[in-house]
């Protein structure tokens, strides 16, 4: 029997369950790298996906199934220290490097992946995010692919623009620069940078001069998520993603303050429902709103969103490709989405989603897709399509094996 490639998977995450967007790509990617690799997952946890030791414990346990093996995962050390978080904030601020430099650095962490690298020497680096960026002189000379799940600097530029003037702006602005610098030093020198989309692609060829690209879009288990038959509720609008994430935060307030009230006027009868983790604080604060529903973290998501008669997806800030849309596609149900939130995506506006900008808009877009069956049942029909022909994790899969074959020895 011939000897599978190795490779080192290195995380910003412990991808397990995958039931939000970096986690369940990267769970899925492992997954597909599975197929036709030996994979040795080297991760960090962190405390919004695996609260405890006992949550980490399962989580690596259940990954056994998708990795050859699974190292012991790492809790990112500033998440259970003020002081620690306040310290890597000084050292980046006058140091000049980015803050993920120091977000990052663990004794124990580095006890791991030395220990693996000791037993056996990968034929192949898959770092999945520029932020492990100060573990790459540790790996000698293997080629690395580096995915970027975003454009950060970009992605930092852009919140920092929802902003008032003051301290925490100006901040991020600093950190962009950093981070934009590394960009252009790092990705040139990367065997292969695995983008989300070509508007990615293209952003970072631009940064980065010479950078090898290759567009591994998001996916979604077509399998696992598809009609169900079961009927859709009469004015339910549904909203997926936790609001630990800054992009999904964003979007609820948006929806919240500047649509929902819209909407609302319009049809009284209207529901929403916010599927995703929320701090019981603002659990309770999104329910008193008028017909909101704060349903928070569900272990399966479809029979929350088989009610749905449309999606939202009210996205302001961010970069990559949204798994929520590509969820939802599969699920055969309307979406109505901001252009920045199916950016990168191949949404066709008034084929398989409707894509509006402004708060009136957006508002004017779900009572349509409310009121119309024809419309509604169009774009459910085309989104399905798109979900199973493009955006399938198995077609996902074959293409980055691909990819990375090429970078192997011959």
């Amino acid at each position: 029997m011939a000897t599978r490639p190795r490779v080192l998977f290195l995380s910003q995450c412990l991808p397990y369950p995958p039931h939000s967007g970096v986690a369940s790509r990267t769970f899925n990617i492992l997954k597909q790298l599975h197929i036709g690799y030996d994979v040795d997952l080297v991760a960090f946890s962190r405390t919004s996906h695996q609260p405890d030791r006992a949550a980490r414990d399962a989580a690596r346990d259940a990954l056994q199934a998708v990795a050859a093996f699974v190292a012991e995962p790492t809790p990112i050390p500033n998440e259970h220290s003020a002081l620690r978080r306040l310290w890597d904030h000084l050292r980046s601020v006058f140091s000049g490097r980015a803050y993920t430099y120091y977000e990052y650095e663990s004794g124990a962490f580095s006890d791991r992946l030395h220990a693996l690298l000791r037993a056996r020497s990968p034929a192949l680096v898959h770092l999945d995010s520029p932020d492990l960026h100060r573990w790459l002189p540790e790996l000698g000379e293997v080629p690395v692919a580096c995915t970027h799940h975003d454009i950060e600097s970009e992605l930092l530029r852009r919140r920092a623009r929802r902003l008032s003037p003051g301290v925490l702006g100006r901040y991020l602005l600093l950190q962009a620069a950093r981070i934009e610098r590394l960009e252009r030093e790092l990705c040139p020198r990367l065997a292969l940078n695995v983008m989300m989309s070509e508007v990615d692609a293209q952003r970072l060829r631009v940064l980065a001069p010479g950078a090898a690209t290759v567009v591994v879009p998001n996916g979604t288990d077509t399998e696992y998520f598809q009609p169900n038959g079961v009927g859709s509720v009469a004015g339910r609008v549904a909203f997926v993603g936790p609001t630990y994430s800054h992009p999904n935060r964003d979007a609820v307030e948006f929806l919240l303050q500047e649509i929902w009230p819209k909407l609302r006027a319009a049809d009284p009868s209207a529901t929403l429902h916010l599927i995703g983790r929320n701090t019981p604080e603002d659990r309770a604060r999104y329910a008193a709103e008028p017909g909101v529903s704060a349903l928070g973290y569900v272990p399966d998501i479809r029979p929350a969103l088989a009610q749905a008669r449309c999606c939202v997806v009210p996205i302001r800030v961010g970069g990559g490709t949204r798994l929520k849309i590509l969820d939802a596609w599969a699920m055969g149900k309307a979406v109505v989405s901001t252009p920045i939130g199916c950016e990168g995506l191949d949404a066709v506006d008034g084929e398989n989603i409707l894509i509006r900008d402004a708060p009136d808009a957006i508002a004017d877009a779900l009572l349509e897709v409310l009121r119309d069956s024809r419309l509604r049942a169009h774009l459910e029909r085309n989104g399905r399509r798109t979900a199973t022909e493009t955006y399938s994790w198995p077609a996902v899969g074959e293409r980055i094996r691909s990819a990375y074959g090429e970078l192997l020895p011959q």
